[in-house]
This record gives C-alpha cells, structure tokens and sequence, in this order.
C-alpha cells in the first residue's frame, strides 16, 4: 500500500527528539497503544532523512525524504534493516517511523 506524508519541511532535530521520547513515552504507558499513536509527517519525514544513504535500504529512505510518498512494506523493511546499524537511539527513531508507516495504512484502510 502507498503511504504519503503531508509535505513540507521536514522536523528539526529538537522537534524529532521531543516527539520521539513523547511517543515512546506515551505508548510505554499504555498496556494496549492503538496504532494511531505515531510520530507526525515531519518527523517521519526527518528520520528517513537522517537514514537515507546509498544502500539499498537507504534509497528507500531517501526517495521517501524528497517525494513524501512510498510503498509501505519497503519503507517497513528499510527501517528495520537501518535498525541493525543504529545507535540506540536511531534504533528508537526508526521504530516510530514503522510506526508511522503502520498507522498511515490502519488509517487508510479505515
């Protein structure tokens, strides 16, 4: 399924961090969080761009930073393989951007 982000600017790194350790925080808290507790567009945006590189995965990421628009499994799965090279906390950002990805397809499927 396609998933679009609204877009625009992409978050700041101030902005990704908060809403990341929000998010994170909000769905720790809860026994059962719903799917449509996700990051926003911006940060969405602003972690594929802090992922993108040359690899596969990373055009993936990449071509998702620019046009806002991709293919829900393949962006799924890019964040999952950039987990296996991340620091903690990119581990963390990437988690919430399949989290977005699977809220963006709960919501169109609605």
């Amino acid at each position: 399924m396609i998933v679009k982000a609204r877009l625009g600017a992409p978050a700041s790194d101030d902005q990704l961090g908060t809403e990341v350790g929000q998010v994170l925080d909000r769905r720790g808290a809860l026994k059962h969080p719903p799917v449509s507790l996700a990051v926003s567009d911006a940060v969405a945006l602003a972690i594929a761009g802090i992922f993108r590189s040359p690899t596969p995965s990373g055009q993936v990421l990449d071509r998702f930073f620019r046009q806002g628009v991709g293919d829900s499994q393949k962006l799924i799965e890019a964040a999952q393989a950039e987990q296996g090279y991340a620091s903690a906390e990119g581990h963390a950002a990437l988690y919430c951007l399949i989290g977005w990805v699977r809220a963006q397809v709960h919501k169109s499927s609605e």
